[in-house]
């Protein structure tokens, strides 16, 4: 690429307006600026907490401007690594961006070496307590809150889309706190400018955030909703094995929960609820903790989330659209499964026949979407196959003799959440063979 440096210039947050401004440089040649408001009441924080929470923001939110022209050199002038940090900033953005280097026909080990300018200065101790769950719209989010309604402390939170998921939030009932990003507007046209555009580790970011929120309203455990499947490979590239879901697998929940413990102890935490279970598991629990509740005002299809957009919606044509009705199809009835496509039957749809052969793993690659292992999809269809007779014939695969959607698999969680997690499961009652 034609620009030599990335600079990391400056980020500035400002408690009275409530605002942080992160700053980005390519050379000489473009400055970029992203912002974040928080929409709500701070508590009594430390600012110095509140500092180191906002770098590991600034210098994970960067993977949008970096991808812009991949430079070769990275200079940091504010803001302080040690070696530590520089290679988990550096594991971000090699693998957070492998999506990008597929679709842009990159070389998968472009070097991405963070420099090392400082090391890490203890941080004052601080009582946070609760739990903070971040809220997407779709029913992940809506199981973790569901099964730690009554069982713990929570509240939860969400980055942009507010028009859109105030009457879930309203529904959830719990201190909800808002965050608004806005990324730099210059992103839309830099392809017309030599730029590449691209896929970035957005989980990551949002981990990030979701670690300032957490300093801002005194809560200690961030909680995502991310389960197993997270951790397939969607594809590979040189040799190398592609994510999409990268920053919402096993992988990075490791290294970021490594960070936070080197910065701040376990004074702050950050873990999937939802990890040991598959997708088919957590659609059959939503079915029975959530879906009657919430199905006028959630979406897992990510066209609802558009800049555009103001209301929550199903597009009935992506690869989201069509994986979350195949697996809700065993657990809700049909009839009301519909109704959220306005009527539309997604596996009867013959337009979306090569779609679902890809999820089932029969042709192509599997979407690069948040959508479920190949045996996962395959497993659902070989329950949806005893509804619908019909698509016995019409898809046809091997489901490994071993697999059961539920079994426990690994997680990250700390013990004392495992052990809610194990009471809660205990609660659940058994799905029949």
């Amino acid at each position: 690429m034609k620009h030599r440096q990335f600079i990391f210039q400056d980020y500035r947050f400002d408690p009275a307006t409530k605002k942080l401004v992160l700053h980005y440089a390519i050379d000489e040649a473009w400055q970029f600026s992203e912002t974040y408001q928080f929409e709500f009441d701070f508590v009594d924080y430390n600012p110095a907490v509140l500092d180191q929470a906002v770098q590991a923001l600034f210098f994970i939110a960067g993977t949008s401007y970096f991808k812009t022209f991949v430079p070769a050199e990275i200079v940091v002038n504010k803001g302080s690594i040690d070696a530590e940090d520089a290679a988990f900033y550096s594991q971000v953005y090699q693998e957070g961006l492998g999506e990008f280097w597929y679709v842009n026909k990159l070389d998968p080990k472009t070097p991405v070496n963070f420099p090392v300018n400082g090391e890490v200065k203890p941080l004052p101790d601080f009582d946070n307590t609760g739990l903070l769950i971040g809220l997407g719209g779709g029913k992940d989010s809506l199981t973790t809150t569901e099964l730690l309604r009554d069982k713990a402390d929570i509240a939860t939170w969400s980055l942009n889309h507010r028009q859109q998921l105030e009457p879930l939030v309203h529904k959830v009932g719990r201190p909800h706190f808002f965050v608004a990003r806005q990324w730099d507007p210059q992103l839309k046209d830099i392809v017309q400018h030599g730029g590449l555009n691209g896929h970035v580790p957005i989980s990551a970011i949002f981990a990030a955030v979701g670690t300032i929120v957490a300093v801002l309203t005194g809560k200690r455990d961030v909680v995502t909703s991310n389960e197993q499947s997270a951790n397939e490979p969607t594809l590979e590239y040189q040799g190398i094995a592609i994510n999409h879901q990268y920053s919402k697998s096993q992988a990075f929940e490791k290294i970021y929960q490594n960070y936070l413990t080197r910065h701040f102890g376990d004074q702050l935490r950050y873990y999937s609820f939802l990890r040991p279970f598959s997708e088919i598991k957590i659609a059959e629990i939503f079915s029975r903790v959530g879906f009657e509740k919430y199905k006028d005002v959630f979406s897992s299809c990510n066209r609802a989330y558009v800049v555009e957009s103001n209301h929550m919606s199903w597009c009935g044509v992506c690869p989201k659209c069509a994986f979350t009705f195949l697996v809700l199809t065993p657990f809700v009835s049909r009839t009301e499964l519909e109704k959220l496509w306005g009527g539309k039957n997604l596996l009867l749809d013959p337009s979306l026949e090569p779609m679902y052969r890809q999820l089932l793993g029969i042709e192509g690659d599997k979407p690069l979407e948040c959508v479920g292992e190949i045996k996962e999809s395959r497993a659902a269809m070989h329950l949806a196959q005893t509804i619908y007779p019909e698509l016995q014939t019409k898809y046809q695969f091997e489901l490994p003799s071993d697999y059961d959607y539920r079994t426990l698999g690994s997680h990250e969680m700390p013990d004392d959440i495992y052990q809610i997690f194990e009471g809660v499961i205990q609660q659940q009652p058994e799905q029949p063979e």
